[in-house]
């Protein structure tokens, strides 16, 4: 059972990296413990700013900071930093195409038992709508540190949400196949095409295998990069299989379902689902059961499966 969540592998990276290049700065937002960054800010302190509650000027400070060639990394619960800092991200890191990574953590609904205050069900949406801001939702704790390790090679804005909660394993260290913009294919089949991004790639490959076991052929596609949207592989799966199930932690609306339905209509209509959460505020609960309640399993992603075909 894994126990480092992605949040950890973040800082793992960032220390390992900042060891050599000085230019690397983190900023949070009263968050170091949640975020995992403090560790960082401990061994690194002058490449560590404190911003307190103020999301705002987290982002901006991030831009200005990348504007004097930093590599800014801004930190903060992604329910916040994707709607209080809207315009900041909108503004002073995409269209001023400047060197930062938005880094939501305990996204989705994370913080279950706070309810709708704290969840971030539309970061996806939302961010995917600026132009410039490119948006990941990395699956484990092995495919976020090459995530992180790709983007600390560009100068492109980009926001990476990442769940609170310690993720089994998809991948290894030593087999994490991984290429910036691109979808992992996990599993190949004929029938039926599973999509799925963050948190939900574990139950939709655990779905496939359980209608593997009913002699019903599933390809999964683990499509961290939601933007830029990997289309290619969205239509190579369209034109061999009989539905595509997209599923993802976030709102029904403006979100992976949404950008993938977009892509089959134009390029090779196929019979399609949409596994998210309601339109609605969601229950009380950790994440797993939230998950449960609303099908977001593996038993659920494979009753939507075997429905539509």
């Amino acid at each position: 059972m894994n126990k480092i969540p992605n949040r950890q592998a973040i800082c793992e990276v960032l220390m390992e990296k900042a060891e050599s290049d000085k230019d690397i700065v983190v900023l949070c937002s009263d968050s170091r413990g949640s975020a995992s960054l403090a560790p960082f800010a401990k061994a690194f302190p002058q490449q560590f700013v404190e911003m307190g509650i103020a999301e705002q000027n987290l982002v901006s400070v991030a831009a200005g900071l990348a504007k004097c060639g930093k590599k800014a990394f801004g930190v903060s619960p992604a329910c916040f930093l994707s709607t209080r800092s809207y315009e900041q991200a909108k503004v002073d890191v995409a269209y001023s195409n400047t060197n930062v990574k938005l880094i939501g953590i305990s996204g989705g609904i994370s913080y279950g038992a706070l309810g709708m205050s704290h969840h971030s069900a539309q970061d996806i949406a939302a961010m995917s709508a600026i132009p410039r801001m490119r948006v990941y939702l990395p699956s484990d704790r092995h495919q976020t540190k090459e995530l992180i390790n790709a983007l600390l090679q560009d100068e492109k804005p980009a926001y990476i949400r990442v769940g609170r909660n310690p993720v089994e394993d998809i991948y290894t260290e030593e087999n994490c196949p991984f290429e910036l913009d691109r979808a992992t294919c996990l599993m190949e089949g004929s029938d039926v095409g599973i999509i799925a991004c963050g948190e939900m790639v574990r139950p939709a490959l655990e779905a496939a295998k359980l209608l593997q076991a009913e002699g019903i052929s599933a390809q999964v596609l683990d499509m961290y990069c939601v933007k830029p949207l990997d289309s290619g592989s969205i239509i190579e799966m369209g034109k061999k299989v009989k539905a595509v199930i997209t599923v993802e932690e976030h709102a029904p609306f403006g979100g992976l379902g949404s950008m993938v339905s977009q892509v089959l209509s134009e390029n090779c209509p196929v019979k399609m689902s949409v596994m998210a959460l309601p339109d609605a505020p969601v229950i009380t609960g950790t994440s797993q059961e939230v998950f449960d309640h609303y099908g977001l399993n593996a038993q659920g992603i494979a009753k939507k499966a075997k429905e539509l075909i």
